[in-house]
């Protein structure tokens, strides 16, 4: 793999753990969100990642292909909202319960600081991608 491949793979891991970031925050925001009016509540969502081909190969030269990462997916969990006896909220079904998102803000916390960490890592590999590639100028020129 060419030095140059790293910034594809890294930059798609980097751009995918984004929009995972991105899902994790809208799922930490409607933790408390009751149903509407509808009787449907929030349901937490999840990304789905896929492995994606970066850099096919050209007639007659050997593989140059390496593999990256993207959002393939994002999909709503099936789980059941949280149903609470409040019998005095304006939601209130006709048995005083109300239901809340299914969102468990333990495991968006955990979910939050893995994606993270990946993001920080693969930035990491970038800088240090950049600044092998900077010293290798710096040898060709001495």
């Amino acid at each position: 793999m060419s030095m140059m491949r790293i910034f594809d793979v890294a930059g798609s891991a980097v751009s995918a753990q984004s929009q995972r970031l991105n899902v994790v925050a809208s799922n930490l925001a409607n933790v408390d969100t009751v149903a509407g009016p509808d009787g449907s509540s929030y349901k937490a969502r999840q990304v789905v990642f896929q492995t994606l081909m970066l850099g096919a190969a050209g007639a007659g030269t050997p593989s140059q292909a390496s593999a990256g990462v993207q959002v393939s997916a994002i999909t709503e969990s099936a789980e059941p909202g949280r149903r609470v006896r409040d019998p005095a909220h304006p939601n209130a079904d006709g048995e005083g319960y109300v239901t809340y998102s299914n969102v468990s803000a333990v495991d968006e916390m955990v979910n939050m600081m893995s994606a993270s960490r990946s993001y920080q890592n693969n930035v990491e590999v970038m800088n240090t991608a950049r600044s092998l590639l900077l010293k290798t100028l710096q040898i060709g020129q001495g």
